[in-house]
């Protein structure tokens, strides 16, 4: 379910009477919670929010967030718990066990299969068809994954642990586990030894045992290499595991005091202080303050890339925050800078803490100096390569058009592109057999169809569509949506069609004529930085401004009327389509040559 990025539409802080509400709801869905338990979960005092968020898939789920970590969601009003809430109460659902490679294909959205679920010697709890289950990893008790029973315990062996065996909803690296603190789960011994143990203490325990309850440490899922065959590798041999263990232990036995801090970092860990270290050099030398509000991506691809030692590379990815807004926000949290969304989906840092001790201690690595730093950054500014958004219209189904997409598996809310929603209406009109059988360029308007996309003025009149005429019309009373991706971030999904960069010209003091650019930063366009360089190309003052009657939106003011060289620069320099422009008609015209 939350296998890719969700949307969030909203974040509250919960009401006192909520709480309570919220409180007796768990009480009633996981009665083996005691009231000292409840307490804990759901607190009287902590800060404790709710999210409503959308899944890829268009679902509407509410999320609890305790603190900074989501402990809660629900879906129709059934409660379910996230990992980090399993990680502290891991007996709060009967627990299955499974191979820890198998984690990764269910992280990737895959169910558990019954092959990949570990027999225990004391045998499976005993559970009902949709029953809510952990799903555990072998040797350990910490629960990875919240999942439904597809099957009763009686029917798993009855197939001969043959077939699906429980329905996935959440996962520890999902994106709901990103979106709190990405801790790791803890090592928890097991109450019943796995098998694979016993066999191990017969053959006798190496004291490097991963497993031991001697020295407890985190299971690094993502380290561990998952085969990709065919179903007979969900299920690994135990020979190899235990190889895969004694590797592990021989790799750990011959790291340690010999090698400093840096070697003995994970691959993420190296990502991680990569980054720490050009946002704190790009804050200390790059960016001024005139330079604020700073679009984030701007600040990323022309000021931190740039701070980057020579043979490394930034790649957000191979960090452990995975999204660099989620990194953003981490320095927001150390106060070390203020992120707001200026306008919708486009965020800019507005303020920066220039005394921080982090910014403060800070020391220049050695082949950077300040004074080189501030040149590189004005070229690299005339240098960078600017990506115009790609921009997709898309279509949500309202309620007047749910009757015709229920039939397609779709409600209300499902995002749509045109493509698909062309590709229902075709279906639906050959299922329901409405084409006119004398002129196939027409269709037949059944009760559905008149209801969905006439007027009721025409009801009575229109009996017929023509193809295009039934396909705009419906395109017509879809909500209009819009997908934007900027370059190497994710899709920023947004209601209604996208604005256009909007030219004007106006007249000032004096009969002076003033050119005025807004909804740049829509289009990933930083306003400062188009202020400056239409400043240099027309040798003519520049102003920053706030939109009149929108909060937190600027605007770009240039003497005399420069719509065509904004033309020259948006049209050819940046690529952008001419039907996200308005206002290029305004251009003076040339006059005639003698």
């Amino acid at each position: 379910m939350f296998c890719k990025a969700f949307r969030v539409k909203a974040s509250t802080a919960i009401k006192g009477s909520d709480r309570r509400k919220l409180r007796a709801d768990v009480a009633a869905a996981f009665p083996s919670l005691n009231a000292e338990q409840l307490a804990e979960l759901i607190p009287n005092k902590e800060e404790l929010n709710v999210i409503k968020i959308y899944t890829h898939k268009g679902e509407a789920v509410t999320v609890y967030a305790n603190g900074r970590n989501p402990i809660l969601f629900e879906i129709e009003k059934a409660l379910y718990p996230t990992v980090y809430t399993l990680w502290v109460y891991p007996d709060l659902l009967p627990a299955f066990s499974t191979w820890p490679p198998v984690l990764q294909k269910l992280a990737g959205g895959a169910d558990l299969m019954l092959p990949g679920v570990v027999v225990p010697p004391s045998g499976f709890p005993q559970v009902e068809r949709g029953t809510l289950c952990a799903v555990t990893l072998l040797g350990n008790r910490a629960p990875v994954a919240v999942a439904a029973a597809a099957m009763s315990t009686t029917e798993m062996l009855a197939a001969g642990m043959k077939g699906k065996g429980f329905a996935v909803l959440h996962t520890y690296m999902d994106h709901l586990w990103e979106y709190g603190d990405k801790s790791c789960p803890p090592t928890l011994a097991p109450l019943v030894a796995d098998p694979a143990e016993n066999e191990e203490e017969a053959e006798g325990k190496k004291p490097g045992n991963s497993f031991s309850n001697d020295t407890p440490q985190h299971v690094d899922i993502g380290d561990l290499s998952l085969k990709e065959q065919n179903s007979s590798a969900i299920v690994m041999g135990k020979e190899e595991l235990n190889e895969n263990r004694a590797a592990e232990t021989a790799e750990d036995d011959s790291t340690g005091a010999q090698q400093d801090a840096e070697d003995s970092r994970t691959p993420q860990e190296q990502m991680d202080a990569l980054f720490n270290q050009c946002f704190l050099h790009a804050l200390k030398c790059k960016v001024k303050k005139s330079d604020l509000p700073l679009l984030t991506s701007t600040f990323l691809r022309s000021h931190m890339f740039s701070c980057c030692p020579a043979g490394q590379q930034l790649d957000i990815k191979k960090s452990s925050y995975k999204k660099f807004s989620k990194f953003l926000q981490g320095m927001q949290h150390q106060k070390i800078l203020q992120v707001k969304e200026l306008a919708k989906g486009v965020e800019s840092i507005v303020e920066v803490d220039w005394k921080h001790p982090d910014i403060k201690a800070f020391a220049v690595p050695e082949g950077f100096s300040s004074a080189s730093a501030a040149q590189d950054n004005k070229s690299e500014d005339r240098e960078q390569v600017y990506h115009a958004p790609e921009i997709i219209p898309l279509y949500g189904v309202s309620a007047k058009m749910m009757p015709l997409f229920q039939d397609s598996g779709h409600k209300k809310g499902s995002i749509l592109s045109s493509s698909e929603v062309r590709n229902i209406i075709i279906n639906y009109v050959k299922a329901n057999e409405l084409v006119d059988e004398t002129n196939k360029n027409f269709v037949k308007v059944n009760a559905v169809l008149c209801d969905c996309l006439l007027d009721k003025s025409e009801q009575d009149e229109i009996s017929h569509l023509k193809w295009d005429d039934l396909l705009s019309r419906c395109l017509e009373r879809l909500q209009p949506l819009h997908q934007v991706t900027f370059f190497g971030q994710e899709p920023i999904v947004r209601k209604g069609n996208i604005e256009p960069i909007d030219i004007t010209t106006a007249q000032r003091s004096s009969n002076k004529k003033v050119t005025i650019i807004k909804n740049l930063e829509l289009y990933g366009l930083d306003p400062q930085c188009v202020a400056s360089i239409l400043q240099q190309k027309v040798q003519a003052s520049t102003t920053i401004t706030p939109v009149p009657g929108a909060k937190d939106r600027v605007q770009v003011q240039i003497q005399g009327n420069q719509v065509h060289h904004l033309a020259k620069m948006l049209l050819e320099e940046y690529q952008l389509p001419r039907k996200y422009i308005q206002g290029l008609e305004k251009a003076p015209k040339l006059g005639r040559k003698k």
